[in-house]
């Protein structure tokens, strides 16, 4: 069918998460893995393209976000969606606004919003200012992330330096009042050249105001929550076709692996919660550097076959921070993605079918090198996280990609557990 919203989003568990929340609408939802090679076929109501540019230089961002416009625009998408991390993840330079930027002068249009509030998880807007549960940004664990350390909240103090033009707010008064005074505060704000308005949100209600306020716009950007409400809006205005979806079962195999390359205070959680139910094996960036990867590959060989083995990077802020010192902040990633890749290889060539894995940098980097391209998107373990299932030869394949924040202590034994939906 043709696609109706075409999204695109910074990194590959983003996608997923956007991806499982709008499947929630029972649309079909069909999330891609980089820019596809060929012409559209086979595609979705919503299609989502999973790009992996949330560090890279400004100018690879813009160019890789530009020729998923033009793919999602030749699936036929009339509204589009550009997706980043529900904490604001970016640098002094962008990639958010730069991003945001081209797509806006691609499709010709002279104002979006900015949302990547979540409530159902913790991330909320006030007065422009950025929440991670009750803490401002600033003062949360994001403050300490390896490659994105989020020193400031407010949203408009961080967007201003990533765009040309300029940036406003429409505060949590005006969403209250409803969606009628938030269209008007955009259009007010439109009149005086503001072409990017932070919104704020603390509810999931506050959402649904925005989204009616905003289904119009041929351009949103936000976290994912704000999209949620957006397909039942569309079918209730008779512009999107309301289709009930069709649950494909998939036979995926028993065996599964955790890999780990998130450094996220709940993913530190999650890998101490996790490390003493089965094997577990922690990776040494300095240990990689001097003696390459053969280690943790002969580990995972000789691991039983009836286990589920951990492999983590994951490790506290100083650690991290006194690794890039030593090795630069580019060199100790890289290292960590490509072992991590690399042993996703080793363990589906020796039969692993379910891979649940932890970081948007890593789970780039493992689907990549599993050849994935597209996915169908599957029941969530937790808000946010969906199952994701592929065809890799002649059998099916599941991934729960976890944004480093995302999910529970339990998360790993919740998504194994999960075996209905892998």
């Amino acid at each position: 069918m043709t696609t109706f919203m075409g999204c695109i989003a910074d990194d590959f568990t983003g996608a997923s998460d956007l991806a499982g929340l709008l499947a929630r609408s029972g649309a079909r939802v069909s999330l891609r893995i980089g820019v596809p090679d060929g012409p559209p076929k086979d595609t979705a109501a919503f299609e989502v393209i999973a790009l992996k540019i949330r560090t890279e230089p400004v100018e690879d961002a813009v160019s890789q976000a530009r020729a998923a416009l033009a793919w999602l625009r030749a699936a036929g998408a009339q509204r589009f969606f550009w997706k980043y991390c529900s904490t604001f993840d970016s640098t002094a330079q962008g990639n958010i606004g730069p991003v945001s930027e081209a797509l806006m002068n691609g499709l010709g249009v002279a104002q979006t919003i900015y949302c990547p509030a979540f409530p159902e998880n913790g991330r909320s807007i006030f007065m422009g200012n950025l929440f991670v549960a009750e803490q401002p940004l600033s003062e949360s664990p994001m403050k300490d992330h390896p490659l994105t350390p989020m020193r400031d909240s407010n949203l408009m103090r961080l967007l201003t330096p990533q765009v040309t033009k300029p940036v406003g707010l429409a505060n949590r008064l005006t969403v209250a009042r409803g969606h009628a005074a938030l269209s008007d505060r955009l259009d007010a704000l439109g009149r005086e050249g503001v072409a990017h308005v932070v919104v704020d949100a603390v509810a999931d209600g506050d959402l649904e105001i925005i989204a009616q306020a905003c289904a119009d716009m041929p351009l949103m950007t936000g976290g994912s929550a704000v999209a949620m409400p957006l397909p039942r809006i569309w079918s209730q205005a008779g512009v999107l076709p309301s289709k009930g979806l069709t649950q494909t079962r998939h036979s995926v195999g028993a065996r599964a692996i955790v890999l780990s390359g998130s450094c996220s205070a709940m993913t530190n959680a999650q890998v101490a919660a996790f490390k003493d139910q089965g094997p577990a094996l922690q990776l040494d960036p300095l240990a990689l550097a001097d003696g390459g990867m053969q280690g943790a590959l002969d580990w995972l060989a000789a691991q039983d076959a009836g286990a589920t083995p951990l492999i983590y990077a994951t490790a506290a802020p100083n650690k991290v921070r006194a690794v890039q010192e030593r090795l630069g902040v580019v060199v100790a990633g890289q290292l960590i993605e490509d072992t991590l890749a690399a042993l996703a290889v080793a363990a589906h060539s020796a039969g692993v079918r379910r891979f649940v894995v932890a970081g948007g940098e890593t789970s780039g980097a493992v689907t990549q090198a599993l050849g994935v391209s597209q996915l169908d998107i599957g029941a969530e373990i937790a808000p946010g996280v969906p199952w994701c299932f592929a065809k890799k030869g002649d059998h099916d394949i599941a991934l729960a990609l976890k944004s480093g924040n995302f999910g529970a202590k339990s998360f790993f034994s919740d998504a194994l557990a999960k075996r209905e939906a892998a």
